[in-house]
């Protein structure tokens, strides 16, 4: 039997299994924020997710027991990390008969009640939503954003409510997960390989996306990075298949109005000029990445807004706020703080593309200082199946420090890779690399490093983020 959230959700009693998942976290603020009464468990481990939770004052256990539920919950929802056959609490809701859904089908409900806006992609997508939600929420428009991060021009929260005539999600393509989401708008922003654990290889990834394209209804609209070969691809092949729906390409390889034909980056301020705007738009972020996401943002707030009979160009000035507004995203490009001269920063970033573009991006944006990167790498598979890609990946960093691999809950350790085995493959293409597989050892080495006028940046989906804020504590 297949479950559904009801349509109000004042007084429904809500537990959820993973609560500190990203995109489970964002998911408890939404129902909280529409009436539910929310709690949930998890592992004790402390992540940036504990801080989004306590604020939106939502309880939750650090232990997953079967007690914790009982039959007055009306709904489970668990991230996908947890299986109905071996978790205490999913066994008990199981017994019990409590409607369950996973975090994906719950979300896939949520959209069905609005005019929905899905952002996917391989890069981007966490950045590209976090904009195009403090855009639209400068426009006015009576729209829900949720985002898997939190969101300072959001007061800090991972989802901004005023409404829901819209809903804009980050949507996730890892095991399709995206196909329980029914859009009116995609929007792509990069597609390469990742998630060898899943996917076969690049057209498997392909044909995820193709499915998720093929959702959209007659007139839908599709929104793509016309600078990204893979996305390119993928509209190519779609094109064939969907003549009835629209296709808008932003960036400096598009036509229309979203072609980027101006940018420049210097003084911690990223400028840039559209086609079909004669303005200019500010950026306090870093890389041209963000920019390219900022322009996929700009295109959804100007497609919603003809949604409500409005031309962009009168509410240009507003856009422009917005995004001037923002000011990035719990973990991606997050400014920790400044102390002594050294300036720290944590970065999401756990793919060699990501960590390659991020890292050339500070360059950029910050001439003139040196780079120190704390990295650590995520899963076996994806180390292990993009090894040289990784180890060629810090060539804009001057010192790199990496740590031990941070598995993921799906997978066991194999024997084949490990932290060591990245290091050595790194020191190919990097004359200053260190290993450091514990915590501790990485700070003592940090410390013996650091210098004013540095910046230490801590990246990857691991936990050594907790390097980067005990250093700038003890500095």
């Amino acid at each position: 039997m297949k479950y559904k959230l009801p349509e109000s959700l004042v007084g429904y009693k809500i537990f959820m299994v993973g609560i500190k998942g990203t995109g489970m976290a964002a998911l408890a603020e939404l129902l909280t924020k529409q009436g539910a009464i929310v709690t949930g468990s998890d592992v004790p481990q402390h992540f940036f997710t504990d801080d989004l939770l306590k604020k939106a004052n939502i309880p939750y256990f650090t232990e997953f027991k079967a007690d914790h539920i009982d039959s007055t919950i009306q709904m489970v929802i668990h991230s996908s990390a947890y299986s109905k056959d071996d978790n205490p609490v999913l066994i008990r809701a199981k017994e019990l008969s409590l409607p369950t859904l996973i975090y994906t089908e719950a979300l896939g409900f949520l959209s069905e009640l609005s005019f929905s806006v899905g952002i996917s992609g391989i890069h981007g997508k966490t950045t590209t939503t976090a904009i195009t939600g403090t855009i639209i929420k400068e426009l006015g428009l009576e729209a829900s954003t949720l985002v898997g991060s939190g969101v300072p021009s959001f007061g800090g929260s991972a989802i901004n409510v005023n409404g829901n005539n819209y809903f804009i999600a980050e949507t996730c393509e890892y095991y399709r997960h995206f196909l329980s989401f029914s859009p009116n708008i995609v929007l792509v922003t990069s597609i390469e390989m990742d998630h060898p654990d899943y996917f076969k290889d690049y057209n498997d990834i392909i044909d995820a996306f193709t499915s998720y394209i093929l959702k959209l209804p007659e007139g839908g609209e599709v929104i793509y990075c016309a600078d990204d070969n893979g996305v390119m691809d993928l509209i190519t092949s779609c094109k064939e298949l969907r003549g009835d729906i629209k296709y808008t390409g932003y960036g400096s390889r598009a036509e229309g109005d979203f072609k980027l034909v101006k940018h420049s980056s210097s003084s911690g301020l990223n400028s840039f000029y559209l086609k079909g705007f004669n303005e200019e738009f500010r950026l306090k972020v870093p890389g041209y990445h963000t920019v390219l996401d900022s322009i996929g943002g700009i295109c959804i707030a100007s497609s919603l807004l003809k949604e409500e009979g409005i031309d962009p160009l009168d509410r240009v000035s507003d856009i422009q706020k917005g995004l001037l507004k923002f000011s990035g995203t719990k973990r991606r490009s997050e400014i920790i703080g400044e102390r002594d001269g050294i300036l720290f920063i944590d970065d999401y970033g756990h793919h060699p593309t990501a960590i390659n573009t991020t890292l050339k991006g500070y360059r950029d944006f910050y001439p003139g200082r040196r780079i120190i990167v704390d990295f650590m790498s995520h899963t076996y598979t994806r180390t292990s199946e993009l090894l040289d890609e990784f180890a060629s990946s810090f060539s804009s960093a001057d010192i790199v420090i990496l740590n031990k691999i941070y598995s993921s809950a799906r997978e066991l350790y194999n024997g084949k890779i490990d932290g060591e085995t990245l290091f050595n493959e790194t020191k190919k293409y990097h004359d200053s690399v260190y290993y450091c597989p514990e915590y501790e050892d990485a700070i003592i080495k940090v410390k013996s490093i650091l210098k004013p006028g540095d910046i230490f940046v801590t990246m990857g989906a691991g936990n050594n983020w907790q390097v980067g804020e005990r250093v700038f504590k003890e500095v």
